[in-house]
């Protein structure tokens, strides 16, 4: 320790020995000392059920289907008993989301999302995500992250007392970034850990390396649809969180077959029957995206986004990527408001904003208001335009569209029949807007990949859907007696 941090921790009042004598200790998975600043298992599982309902709220629910989370926790449970933690109560859920994702809470709490159940090819592919999950629990990742936040904090706070000024929040916001996600260090060591769990439970361990293939070719497919370079990666994607490469797993891998080898298990048709009949993409309690439209049949409204745009669902908005940069973002207000829509854009959603046109208009027999202004953003100066639409209850429908100014006239027209696009819908429409399921089938002779890839439910990029689902190469073919995943409207 550095003369000049014994200092700051002196002014901090905080004496060194005390923080080395109890913020350290040895970690039973990795064998390693660890800094936890006193945090124990027990104080970790508190925080996990804390957290939990949170994330239960911002990822859809749980997925309501017993054949599936029964199925997921018998695997996770058996992986969870073969690590150095198997006594400490375990929760592992099923998410109701359409995202790639899986993570863990302190304490025992693992999450898999159903999006990444789809792309997953088998159990040993499953179980790889769950094993490498509980690694990250048993390896104490979140509280060495959040003793290494505790300690920025400290080391910032001190900075600001000895210089003065700002200097202490710029070095606490340099912390923050440094454990904002897990490390590329923690993230090796949770592939490690769960190398070792994947065989002393007998699964094939390759698979592990197998499935983040998977991932890279989905994210490459998100980016092809999106008009983007292939290996462009956003703050929603996988590997945004997931610090990981393939060559990195066959690493962990490597390193953990000199201590325990590889099992045989895979279990694909068992796994993919449990898929059979699995929502797939959006939820119809969410909404349902269908090629340029958007039907909601719970809150019964519906609109149709421009030629070109590519509409994105998210938990709390939809977002509609467009030509040359233009974007809209379509959501609701959070609470009602009784007066004007033209009040609630100017004293409530765009408060003290130099908007320009500000009027009153009617979309389809609802009160709605509109008006323009101007943005900055990386890409330079964008023009915007604020439409909000009221509803009987007094909730407001949201329209926020950006365009280049290069562009705007040119897509007034585009925009304006956005907008009054927007409509009630009727009880025949919400009865028929159902969402896609994944269906089981068995190849038989004489199909190819394309002509079952005819048979998706997607409007475009059907081949590419149906390969990265079934982790086919570009040239690869099916098989007669093969199963493949297929998605379609649900029976």
């Amino acid at each position: 320790m550095t003369g000049y941090f014994r200092t700051l921790l002196l002014i901090l009042g905080l004496g060194t020995t005390a923080i080395a004598l109890s913020g350290c200790e040895t970690n039973p998975a990795t064998g390693e000392n660890m800094l936890t600043l006193g945090t124990s298992i027990q104080d970790e599982q508190k925080i996990g059920a804390q957290q939990h309902p949170n994330i239960i709220r911002e990822f859809g629910g749980v997925y309501d289907d017993p054949n599936v989370t029964g199925y997921v926790a018998i695997v996770a449970s058996k992986l969870a008993a073969a690590s150095e933690l198997p006594n400490i109560e375990w929760h592992f859920t099923v998410l109701n989301s359409e995202d790639i994702n899986a993570f863990a809470l302190p304490g025992g709490y693992v999450y898999v999302t159903r999006g990444l159940m789809a792309l997953a090819g088998n159990e040993a592919e499953l179980a790889g995500v769950l094993a490498h999950e509980i690694g990250h629990v048993t390896a104490r990742h979140s509280t060495e992250r959040q003793s290494k936040a505790t300690i920025a904090g400290l080391f910032g706070a001190g900075l600001g007392l000895v210089l003065g000024g700002p200097a202490g929040d710029i070095a606490n916001q340099l912390g923050s970034g440094y454990i904002q996600h897990y490390s590329q260090e923690q993230e090796f060591q949770a592939d490690t850990l769960g190398v070792r769990y994947l065989s002393r439970t007998g699964y094939q361990t390759r698979t592990m390396a197998d499935f983040l293939s998977k991932l890279r070719d989905f994210s490459q497919l998100q980016n092809k649809m999106l008009g983007r370079p292939a290996n462009a990666v956003d703050q929603a994607d996988f590997f945004a969180s997931h610090p990981r490469t393939i060559d990195r797993v066959e690493q962990a891998t490597a390193e953990a077959a000199r201590v325990t080898a590889s099992g045989t298990t895979v279990n694909r048709e068992a796994y993919l029957e449990r898929l059979d009949g699995m929502t797939f993409g959006d939820d119809a309690d969410q909404g349902l995206v269908r090629g340029r439209h958007f039907i909601h049949p719970k809150l019964m409204f519906r609109f149709e986004a421009p030629t070109g745009f590519r509409l994105i669902n998210k938990s709390d908005s939809v977002l509609g990527m467009g030509p040359n940069g233009s974007l809209m973002v379509f959501d609701m207000s959070p609470k009602p408001f009784a007066g004007a829509a033209t009040e609630y854009i100017r004293s409530v959603w765009v408060q003290n904003a130099n908007l320009q046109g500000l009027e009153r208009i009617e979309v389809n027999g609802m009160e709605g208001a509109t008006a323009t202004g101007r943005g900055n953003t990386n890409a330079g100066v964008v023009d915007l335009r604020f439409v909000a639409v009221k509803q009987n209850d007094g909730r407001i429908y949201r329209f926020l569209m950006a365009t280049p100014t290069s562009l705007t006239e040119r897509m007034s027209d585009s925009l304006r029949r956005l907008t009054y696009s927007l409509r009630p819908l009727t009880a025949q429409e919400a009865a028929q807007a159902k969402p896609w399921r994944i269906q089981i089938y068995r190849v038989g002779a004489g199909e190819t990949a394309a002509s079952l890839a005819s048979r998706m439910a997607m409007p475009d990029f059907k081949e590419d859907w149906f390969r990265t689902l079934n982790g086919l190469a570009p040239r690869a073919q099916v098989q007669p007696g093969q199963l493949v995943k297929l998605v379609g409207e649900a029976r």
